[in-house]
C-alpha cells in the first residue's frame, strides 16, 4: 500500500489551512509510543495502550508556525463506545514552555463520530498535540481539517458551532439570547459576553492570559537586556543617582538573595542600596555582609532588634545620598529595567518629584500573576486606597522635607508618606511609568499574622487619610467600604445652607418611566434644596400629557415645553439657561433613586474646585452594573467599566467599590457646578444623541 493511502486510512494525515488565501497543507501527525496502528482488511484502527495517547506535529511539518487567531477543527473520531473519551487539543506557544501552554477540551463526537469546534490560539503555535483521550481501546480517525477562519465566521460558530450551523444543538437558544443582548447592550458588549461563554465552555486548564501577555510583550531577550544597558550608558551623564531603601526583618535567605540580586542586575548602574537590618536573627547579617563585599554600592545600616519597618525605612532614608529614593520590600524583586525607566522619566522631565509604576505578583516558583496596571495620577483613588505602592521613587529632599517615615503609621507608613508628598508635589510633578517594573512576592503566612497586619494597616491607613484631609483644609469624614475595612470612603462636606440643585429631566411620552423617576426623587431624596425641571419634548401620549399636567404646581417641580426635534444636547442647554441652581444635574427619565442621600454624596464631590463633573453608580433592574464610570478606548471609542457585573462587584483592583477620577461619566446621572457647564459652553449640539456626554467630559477635563 502506498504511504499516502495508508495515512489516509489511518486518519493521522490532517489537512491544514493556516491562511484562507493559501492552498491546504497536508500534515502527518506523529503518534507517540502509546498509539499503535492495526491494519485490517479494507482499513484499520488505532489502539491506545497507555493513559496519554497523543498525536503531534511541530513547525517543521508546516514550514512555519501557525499564526494566532480563530481556527475551526472538523473531523470524525469513531469508537465502539464513548466512555472515557475526552478529546483535546494542546497548542504550545513559544519554546514549548509549560507556562505558555493550554489544554483545550473538545466536544464529544456526535452519533456519527463527527467533531466540529472552534479554537482560539492566543499566540503563534509552534507545535500542536491532539489527544483522543481514550485508554486501552480502539478508534478510527477520519477527515480531520484545521482551518483558519475570520472573526465573523468565529462569531457564527460561537452562536451555534460550526458542525451543522443552524441545526447544531443549542444554536437557536444562543442565537436568540445573543440577539436579545445586542438589542439591549449593543453589538460589542453582547459579542464580548458570547466570547466569555465560549471560553467557559472550552474549559482551558493551567492557563493564564497574563502568562501569554507577559511572555509576548514583557519578557526580555538577551538582545533586549543589552539594549537597556546601551540606553543606560547613553543617559549616564544626565540621570539621577537613585537610593533604593530596603528594610530587612528576618527575611528568609532565598527571598532576600533574590531581592538583592534583582538590584545588582539593574541596567541602570547609578544606584545605591541602603539596607537597614532590624532582624532578630543573625543569618540576615551574614548575607548582607556578603553582598556588601561584592558591591560597594550596597551600604548596610542597622537598628535595634525588632524595630518597626517604618523606623527601619526612616533610618535608610537618612543614609540616602541619591537624588531620588525608591522603596523596596525584602521579599520582592525589581525588573531589570526598573531603575532605568525611572531615570529616563526624570531625564525627560527634571521637575518630577514622584514617580510610580505598575506591578504584579510572583509566587514561590517565580510565576507571574495578578497584574496591577494602574491609572495615571488619580488622587481620589489614592484617597480610597493606596493604589500607588510599588515601584515608587520620590525626590529625596521632598521625602525628608515632609518629615520622612513616621513610626506611628506602621503598616501604612508608605501610604502616609505618599499622601504628604503628593500635597507638596502638585499634579504636574507626579508621573506614572506605565510598565510593570516590580514583582511583589506572594508567599504563605499564617492567617493570624496576616489578619493582624491588615487590621493594623487599616487603622493607620484611615488615620493617615484623615490627617491628609485635615492638612488640605477639608473637614471630611472617612468611612470604611465593605466588611474588610481595607478600602476608604471620603464623605465630602457640603456647606450650610446647602446650595440649590436644579435637576434637568428631559422626557417624551413614557409616563411609566417618568413617574417612577420623579416620584422616587421626590419621595426618597434627603437633600434640603433641589428643584426638578422636567422638559417635555413633544409628548403625544395621553397618559404622559395627563401626568405632566398633574406635575404643574407641585412643590419643587417645574415643567417646561421644548417644541423642537429631539436633540439631547440642545434640550439640556436650553433648560440650563432657565435654571437658577448653583449645581446642575442631568438626569434621564428612566433613573430611579435607591439611595436617599445621593445628592449629598454627589454634591460633596461636585462642589470641590478640582472636580469637573460627577457621575453615580447605576444599576439595571436586575441589580447588575449599568454604569461605574467610563474609560476611553474600549469598545472603539469609550465604554462603561464593569458593565453587567453583579451589584457589589469588586472590579479590577477594587475599582468597582470606590470613588476615583475617570475620563468620563454618563450623562444619565451627572452633577456639576453651573459655572463649569457655562465655561465649556454646555453640551455639543452637533452630537444630538450619542457621545455628547463623553465629549462634554473631555472638554471639562481640558479646562
Amino acid at each position: 500500500m502506498h504511504k499516502d493511502e495508508r495515512l489516509e486510512q489511518a486518519g493521522n494525515r490532517w489537512r491544514v489551512l493556516a491562511n484562507p488565501r493559501e492552498h491546504a497543507v497536508w500534515i502527518e501527525l506523529e503518534p507517540n509510543d502509546q498509539l499503535h496502528w492495526l491494519p485490517e482488511p479494507g482499513g484499520g484502527s488505532w489502539e491506545a495502550t497507555g493513559a496519554n495517547p497523543c498525536f503531534a506535529f511541530g513547525p517543521r511539518a508546516l514550514g512555519q508556525p501557525l499564526a494566532a487567531g480563530w481556527y475551526e477543527l472538523r473531523g470524525r473520531l469513531e469508537v465502539a463506545e464513548v466512555r472515557g473519551l475526552l478529546p483535546s487539543v494542546y497548542p504550545r506557544y513559544g519554546n514549548q514552555s509549560p507556562l505558555t501552554s493550554v489544554e483545550l477540551m473538545l466536544p464529544l463526537p456526535d452519533a456519527a463520530g463527527r467533531i466540529a469546534t472552534l479554537l482560539m490560539f492566543f499566540d503563534r503555535v509552534d507545535s500542536l498535540e491532539f489527544y483522543p483521550g481514550v485508554f486501552e481501546t480502539r478508534f478510527r480517525m477520519r477527515d480531520f481539517t484545521l482551518r483558519r477562519v475570520s472573526r465573523l465566521r468565529a462569531l457564527h460558530a460561537m452562536l451555534g458551532g460550526p458542525r451543522a450551523d443552524a441545526q447544531a444543538p443549542g444554536y437557536a437558544g444562543r442565537a436568540i439570547a445573543w440577539a436579545r443582548d445586542v438589542a439591549k447592550e449593543g453589538l460589542k458588549p453582547a459579542t464580548h459576553e458570547l466570547y466569555a461563554d465560549y471560553r467557559r465552555r472550552m474549559r482551558p486548564r493551567g492557563f493564564s492570559e497574563y502568562d501569554l501577555w507577559a511572555r509576548r510583550y514583557d519578557t526580555f531577550s538577551q538582545a533586549a537586556l543589552a539594549a537597556f544597558e546601551r540606553r543606560a550608558l547613553a543617559l549616564a551623564d544626565r540621570g539621577p543617582l537613585i537610593s533604593v531603601l530596603l528594610p530587612v526583618h528576618d527575611t528568609p535567605d532565598r527571598w532576600l538573595r533574590r531581592c538583592l540580586d534583582s538590584v545588582l542586575e539593574q541596567a541602570w548602574t547609578q544606584w545605591e542600596l541602603c539596607v537597614v537590618d532590624a532582624s532578630s536573627t543573625l543569618h540576615v547579617a551574614s548575607i548582607l555582609a556578603e553582598y556588601a563585599r561584592r558591591d560597594p554600592r550596597i551600604r548596610v545600616g542597622s537598628r535595634e532588634r525588632n524595630a518597626s519597618i517604618a523606623e527601619a525605612c526612616e533610618t535608610a532614608l537618612t543614609m540616602a545620598r541619591g537624588e531620588f529614593v525608591a522603596l523596596l520590600d525584602p521579599r520582592d524583586e525589581l525588573r531589570p529595567h526598573a531603575l532605568l525607566r525611572m531615570a529616563e522619566a526624570v531625564a525627560a522631565d527634571p521637575e518630577l518629584a514622584i514617580l510610580y509604576s505598575d506591578e504584579d505578583r510572583i509566587d514561590a516558583d517565580g510565576k507571574r500573576f495578578d497584574p496591577d496596571f494602574k491609572p495615571d495620577w488619580n488622587p481620589d483613588l489614592l484617597r480610597s486606597r493606596n493604589y500607588i505602592r510599588h515601584l515608587t521613587a520620590i525626590r529625596t529632599t521632598l521625602a525628608r522635607g515632609v518629615g520622612g517615615f513616621r513610626a506611628a503609621f506602621e503598616g501604612s507608613h508608605d501610604y502616609d508618606l505618599i499622601l504628604r508628598c503628593s500635597e507638596k508635589a502638585g499634579l504636574q510633578r507626579i508621573h506614572h511609568v506605565a510598565e510593570i517594573l516590580y514583582h511583589h512576592r506572594a508567599v504563605e503566612a499564617s492567617a493570624t499574622s496576616v489578619r493582624e497586619v491588615d487590621d493594623d494597616a487599616t487603622s493607620t491607613g484611615r488615620r493617615a487619610l484623615t490627617e491628609h484631609l485635615q492638612r488640605i483644609g477639608v473637614d471630611a469624614r472617612v468611612d470604611s467600604v465593605g466588611p474588610s475595612h481595607a478600602l476608604h470612603r471620603v464623605r465630602w462636606p457640603i456647606p450650610a445652607p446647602a446650595p440649590k440643585i436644579s435637576l434637568i429631566v428631559p422626557t417624551r411620552d413614557r409616563a411609566d418611566l417618568l413617574r417612577i423617576c420623579l416620584e422616587s426623587i421626590l419621595a426618597k431624596s434627603t437633600y434640603p434644596d433641589f428643584e426638578l425641571v422636567v422638559v417635555d419634548n413633544q409628548s403625544r401620549d395621553a397618559d404622559a400629557l395627563a401626568y405632566l399636567r398633574g406635575l404643574e404646581g407641585r412643590e419643587r417641580v417645574r415643567v417646561l415645553r421644548y417644541d423642537a426635534p429631539f436633540n439631547y444636547s440642545a434640550i439640556n442647554n436650553w433648560a440650563a439657561r432657565k435654571c437658577d441652581g448653583q449645581l446642575l444635574g442631568l438626569v434621564n427619565n428612566d433613573i430611579e433613586v435607591i439611595t436617599p442621600d445621593w445628592l449629598e454624596e454627589m454634591s460633596g464631590f461636585a462642589l470641590r474646585a478640582d472636580t469637573g463633573a460627577v457621575g453615580a453608580m447605576l444599576y439595571y433592574p436586575d441589580d447588575t452594573i449599568q454604569h461605574a464610570g467610563v474609560l476611553l478606548g474600549i469598545l472603539g471609542v469609550a465604554g462603561h467599566i464593569h458593565g453587567k457585573m453583579p451589584r457589589g462587584y469588586r472590579g479590577y483592583s477594587a475599582r468597582g467599590l470606590v470613588a476615583q477620577n475617570l475620563s468620563a461619566v454618563t450623562g444619565a446621572c451627572l452633577l456639576l457646578r453651573r459655572e463649569v457647564f457655562e465655561d465649556v459652553g454646555g453640551l455639543e449640539e452637533q452630537l444630538p444623541v450619542a457621545f455628547n456626554d463623553i465629549d462634554f467630559c473631555l472638554r471639562v477635563r481640558e479646562r
